[in-house]
């Protein structure tokens, strides 16, 4: 028998048999199951899902209009979260536990993507980013810190943010801006029933995340940390007791809402644009809804500045939002390209001018139609508060970190606990999630 015709079919086998086992994929390289999605055909229509929270500026609505009209072949639907963030962060886990491919893109809190990365839950972006390259060295690199995880870049930054104080300039002159926590609670209560405004002073006092960041404000602002630099938890001191003190004094006060603690970023800013308040604490976004005509009452009479200081000195929470891809989404490619526009110069731009928010590449700060259309961004009141902005806590369980900040905080307000034994609590069950 010849022996080389009775190899060749066998040959013939094996070499298909290699063929069919390697797909045209390496199997080992990270995320590569469905990490492409399907595009082999250049007619089909890829459909993204993007989620983040509630957006009351047109900003969100622009950028996926641009988007679409740009890449017909892959159409983004914007879908709306909860404006709650920890209703958003419930949200998310739920699906992504679940293994749900629905969504394919998602804004992230500033404090989410390590615990989103060590889930399992995004997808690392850092071959993209390299692919077409990308210069991270472009953004804000607190932000940029934020976002990576174990060395890996998980989410790319989309704005900053800061607590700042907005006021009625109708109401109050530049010069007499209130500079610390008693100079605003006179102002406030001077002011409140002034121009049709029922209350003087408006913030986020919900127990729900904001309330977090306002916490963080007061009780840096009196040189308080929740955990010091090394994560230990250093909340039960005499100087945040004192910011957590002026926290529960401001919240309880007759120039605050009744019912502040319902208010959340969303309830607080439409009062404001309303005409209701002389003052309130918000973020930077607050400006650019003020002085949209379609919403506002007070067009043109906002000013900025820094929130009040304690002794201290003034503190503002740092902020601040990013965008990840979901690691079962089914179209990681497309996705990449809607986030790769919404976080760089294009989207950023659209974001800053219909959103008023503030940009993480910082090139943007010298864009004259972003300027136009956010001036305060040039001014002094606006860096100083950006340069006041401190972090909230940094924990690889925040959200439970944060859990128990809100119920105690909640209870300090309502009058069930005082501010020392809210202090006293938070210790305790800080330091026993901590392992402390």
């Amino acid at each position: 028998m010849n022996l080389k015709r009775l190899l060749m079919p066998i040959m013939l086998i094996f070499v298909l048999v290699l063929a069919a086992c390697s797909g045209g994929n390496d199997s080992s390289s990270d995320d590569s199951s469905s990490d492409e999605g399907d595009s082999s055909s250049s007619d089909k229509v890829v459909k993204l899902v993007y989620a983040r929270g509630q957006d009351s500026t047109k900003a969100t609505e622009e950028i996926v209009k641009q988007f679409n009209e740009s890449h017909p072949n892959i159409q983004v639907e914007f879908r709306e979260m909860p404006s709650d963030t920890g209703q958003q962060h419930d949200a998310y886990v739920t699906a992504l536990n679940a293994q749900d491919s629905e969504i394919d893109v998602m804004d992230l809190d500033v404090v989410w993507p390590a615990e989103f990365a060590q889930a399992g839950y995004v997808a690392d972006l850092d071959r993209f980013i390299q692919q077409d390259g990308i210069n991270m060295d472009d953004y804000n690199q607190g932000a940029v810190s934020a976002a990576t995880f174990n060395g890996k870049l998980w989410a790319m930054p989309k704005f900053i943010d800061a607590g700042m104080l907005f006021y009625r300039t109708d109401l109050v002159d530049e010069g007499d801006v209130p500079q610390t926590w008693d100079e605003l609670e006179k102002s406030a209560k001077n002011l409140q029933g002034k121009e049709g405004t029922k209350f003087g002073y408006l913030m986020q006092a919900k127990q729900y995340e904001g309330l977090v960041c306002n916490a963080v404000e007061f009780i840096a602002s009196y040189g308080g940390q929740i955990l010091d630099e090394n994560g230990k938890v250093v909340i039960n001191s005499d100087d945040a007791i004192q910011g957590i003190s002026k926290l529960v004094e401001v919240a309880q006060s007759d120039f605050v809402p009744d019912n502040v603690n319902t208010f959340t970023e969303t309830e607080s800013h439409t009062a404001f644009i309303e005409g209701q308040s002389a003052y309130i604490r918000n973020w930077p976004y607050q400006w650019n809804l003020a002085n949209d005509e379609e919403q506002s009452k007070i067009v043109d009479k906002v000013g900025v500045a820094p929130l009040p200081a304690g002794d201290e000195g003034s503190a503002a929470a740092l902020g601040g939002w990013m965008t990840a891809i979901s690691k079962y989404s089914e179209h990681k490619k497309e996705a990449w390209e809607f986030l790769k526009f919404m976080t760089g110069p294009e989207g950023q731009k659209i974001s800053a001018i219909k959103g008023g928010l503030a940009p993480t590449i910082s090139s943007l700060f010298d864009d004259k139609e972003v300027l136009d259309a956010n001036p305060f961004f040039a001014e002094e009141g606006f860096q100083n508060a950006l340069e006041g902005a401190v972090s909230r806590p940094v924990a690889p369980n925040y959200p439970e970190v944060s859990e128990i900040l809100q119920i105690n905080l909640s209870k300090a307000i309502a009058g069930d606990l005082t501010p020392k034994e809210a202090a006293e609590k938070m210790e305790t069950q800080l330091k026993k999630a901590m392992d402390q």
